[in-house]
């Protein structure tokens, strides 16, 4: 009975993968609201009824996309992150693990940035919460970085170092072709080199010295006629 049991489980949880990967992969085409549990269906080839033995809603099922995507990935990334306790090593590490695991999962990035405000409630703070405890990983590594090897003099904001390194990391479903010529660790090498010593490496410091922004505010709007 028990053997029966693992069985019966094994097959459950690699359906219910099935249907998350193709509803990944239906949202990044069509968007989550344009689709409809219908076209699911259909692509899965499982009934509607089917479908809702696995899952109560589509919102479940884009809670349980974003969900196990976040969780792998954190999960992923704090057993790796134990091989070093060098901060360059373990940023590294931050970048190549985000990097391979998006690359090998792009319909479901391109999900993961699309659709961050989609869910709701409980869905919402559940992933939330996730998305945070990430968050602040890799903001933690990035200041142990910047205390052993960077210039007190120069100090970058953390804040905007996190998430401008989540910008450069989360846009490559939109360009990135992981059979193109590029390898994915060549796209680590160039993203990790390219965030820790600029695009102009060796430019002469004098060259990086900018003239002072305008006093004067102008007025940026795409519309000629001031807001009343």
């Amino acid at each position: 009975m028990a053997a029966n049991l693992s069985t019966d489980f094994t097959r459950y949880d690699q359906k219910l993968e099935f249907i998350l990967r193709t509803s990944a992969r239906i949202f990044a085409e069509k968007g989550y609201h344009s689709t409809t549990m219908r076209d699911i269906s259909r692509a899965t080839k499982v009934s509607l009824a089917g479908l809702y033995y696995y899952c109560k809603s589509k919102d479940e099922l884009l809670f349980l996309i974003q969900d196990n995507c976040f969780g792998r990935v954190l999960e992923r990334l704090e057993e790796r992150l134990q091989e070093t306790d060098e901060p360059i090593a373990r940023l590294r590490l931050v970048i190549e693990n985000h990097l391979s695991f998006f690359a090998a999962n792009m319909a479901e990035m391109k999900v993961l940035s699309h659709e961050a405000d989609s869910l709701a409630g409980e869905m919402y703070a559940h992933v939330a919460g996730k998305k945070q405890q990430y968050t602040k990983l890799v903001r933690r590594i990035l200041a142990e970085v910047q205390a052993q090897h960077g210039d007190a003099r120069q100090k970058l904001d953390l804040t905007v170092a996190t998430y401008a390194l989540f910008g450069m990391m989360n846009w490559i479903y939109n360009w990135y072709d992981p059979r193109g010529k590029l390898s994915v660790g060549d796209l680590v090498d160039n993203i990790t080199r390219l965030f820790l010593t600029g695009f102009l490496a060796n430019a002469a410091s004098d060259a990086l010295q900018f003239a002072p922004q305008r006093k004067r505010a102008e007025r940026l709007s795409v519309w000629r006629a001031p807001q009343s």
